[in-house]
């Protein structure tokens, strides 16, 4: 009997078993706080995103009701057809004037917004330049764009440069995260404008985790470096997603007029796909007024981050497991293989706490880590809580 390659898969999926790599889904809900029901146990959360606790505050979930009273629950078709609502129009130049930019362009989802903006700049023949950590949908639209990949270690602007100076390539686009999601490390960004600058070229920046956080009145990665409004640069293509500190779902990419309106025109994962409802849109407006209002929300998020960094430096000495030395709220904790951050989590579960193992290919080899993403719903004894349970672990797993 003939054996077809369908067959293969119950095996291919025991070998992802073998290496503990297999990823199972949770059922949460909202359990108030950083808390959630998580397949029907309440869980003090690590995990989320969600940095300034916007996802359930009662502002944004009023605009959404208004939004969906005015405008039903679906946009009904793509934002070039019948999909752009007065609503989304108005959140794309609140957007442009939160970040200082020129003009903004709002898409329903940030993995699709990196697919598609990177193949409508630049095409076989040109020359991306790409740090070795940035996030998959940024190496995803690289590999879609067809054009020639430079990939440079991590932050190494010497290599970086290098590789620019070698480029014979007229067209030369440099993609880097503003803050790297799996280390909470952040980007050099003067020094990468300068880069740009010296060689010809375009700097993408994805702010997916700086913004709402980073930068005076949490504007983001961009207006820290004090590039924005009057000091904006031509060649910055500032990106962000709306789904982590704005609390809802969507992206934006925001910058020159001209290179917006080509983005509009040229970007398939825009043009071909339905707009994001306008729901969604005035739930975005709401989150901006409360983002640049609410600075105590940042304040408690960095004096969060201060106390778990200090807790855990001293609690997990000789543990073996390594702290990144993250500014940010995403603080990962190296653990090293895949089984024993695998056991850490299941440690914290059994304990009522939540804290997500990232393993490979996410992460590199032998680096499995524990992503503990701190929130301004956190309180100090939800923290305190996290140190005293992995300095517990920490001995016991030795």
């Amino acid at each position: 009997m003939t054996t077809s390659w369908l067959d293969d898969f119950p095996a291919r999926i025991a070998e992802l078993d073998h290496a503990h790599l297999r990823r199972k889904r949770a059922v949460v809900t909202p359990d108030g706080g950083a808390r959630l029901m998580v397949d029907g146990r309440s869980m003090l959360a690590f995990c989320s995103n969600d940095y300034l606790g916007l996802s359930q505050h009662p502002e944004l979930i009023q605009a959404a009701r208004e939004g969906a009273q005015a405008y039903g629950v679906g946009s009904g078709g793509s934002p070039l057809v019948s999909g752009h609502s007065a609503a989304n129009e108005a959140l794309e130049q609140e957007l442009a004037a939160f970040v200082g930019l020129r003009r903004a362009l709002y898409f329903y989802a940030g993995f699709s917004t990196n697919v598609g903006i990177i193949p409508a700049l630049v095409g076989a023949g040109d020359a991306i330049f790409s740090d070795a950590l940035n996030h998959a949908c940024l190496i995803d639209g690289a590999r879609l764009s067809r054009a020639q990949i430079h990939r440079y270690a991590h932050m190494d602007l010497a290599a970086l440069e290098h590789e620019l100076a070698h480029s014979s390539a007229r067209r030369k686009l440099v993609i880097s995260d503003a803050v790297f999601s799996m280390d909470g490390t952040c980007a050099d960004i003067p020094a990468l404008l300068a880069l740009c600058e010296r060689h010809d070229a375009l700097l993408l920046l994805d702010d997916a985790h700086g913004f709402g956080v980073k930068g005076p009145q949490g504007r983001g990665s961009l207006a820290e470096a004090g590039l924005f409004g009057a000091q904006a640069s031509r060649r910055v293509l500032y990106m962000a997603t709306l789904s982590k500190a704005a609390g809802a779902a969507g992206a934006f990419v925001a910058g020159d007029e001209a290179l917006v309106e080509w983005l509009l025109q040229k970007t398939r994962s825009y043009i071909f796909a339905t707009a994001a409802p306008a729901l969604l849109a005035s739930a975005l407006s709401a989150s901006l007024r409360v983002i640049a209002q609410d600075e105590w929300r940042r304040s408690h998020l960095h004096q969060l981050i201060a106390r778990l960094r200090s807790g855990l430096t001293a609690g997990l000495q000789g543990s073996g497991w390594q702290l990144s030395e993250s500014q940010t709220a995403i603080q990962p904790l190296l653990i090293g293989p895949n089984d024993k951050a695998l056991a850490v989590m299941q440690g914290l579960r059994e304990r009522g706490i939540w804290v997500p193992a990232i393993r490979p290919p996410t992460v590199p080899e032998g680096t499995a880590r524990l992503r503990i993403a701190l929130s301004a719903a956190h309180t100090e004894a939800d923290v305190d809580l996290l140190i005293e349970t992995l300095t517990t672990l920490a001995r016991a797993l030795r």
